[in-house]
């Protein structure tokens, strides 16, 4: 199968969840990620603003104002494909850009250096247990985490754990991927 056969038939998976096995799903994953070293020892902390039918992200942001941790969220640059993560302070700094994203507004915003950053949570629609991910489609993460020195992981339901994926020289992988039922140590 294809990237893009995979992602279609990943996003048609995500999109049966129903809505409470989807909120409780997501709660069990945010549990799992607060109480885990990586999120408790690190101050700055990256991650995307989600859309459905995406592992939900806007309660973890809560979350890491309500504990005092600096939250960082990407804004896309599509004529280099870069992305510059942006301080997040409240959600009037965001607007919807292309494909009903929200980012934040760059004049509303305080950029931060990557090196900075001490927990990523990368995206995606599903992952090995070996840490690849199959994203969706733009190669912003494998890019930026070709340079990127800190922790990594991803919050996956379990549906989006696969055997194999098409893993192209340039994919990057992640660290740790937590989802409802466990924690994936990923040899990467």
């Amino acid at each position: 199968m294809s990237k893009k056969e995979l992602r279609k038939s990943q996003l048609q998976t995500l999109k049966s969840i129903d809505q409470i096995t989807f909120q409780q799903k997501c709660f069990q994953i945010e549990q799992r990620l607060f109480q885990s070293p990586e999120w408790q020892n690190s101050q700055t902390v990256a991650l995307t603003l989600s859309n459905p039918p995406e592992m939900n992200t806007w309660n973890i942001i809560k979350r890491g104002w309500e504990e005092g941790k600096t939250v960082v969220v990407p804004k896309c640059l599509p004529e280099n494909r870069q992305m510059i993560f942006y301080q997040l302070h409240h959600f009037h700094q965001l607007e919807q850009s292309y494909f009903n994203l929200y980012e934040p507004v760059p004049e509303k915003s305080t950029a931060v250096q990557n090196k900075s950053i001490e927990l990523m949570i990368v995206p995606g629609l599903c992952y090995t247990v070996t840490g690849y991910r199959l994203g969706f489609g733009g190669g912003y993460y494998d890019r930026l985490l070709s340079a990127y020195p800190g922790s990594t992981m991803s919050l996956a339901f379990e549906e989006q754990i696969v055997d194999t994926l098409p893993v192209e020289p340039f994919d990057m992988k992640v660290s740790a991927i937590l989802t409802e039922k466990r924690r994936i140590h990923c040899d990467g």
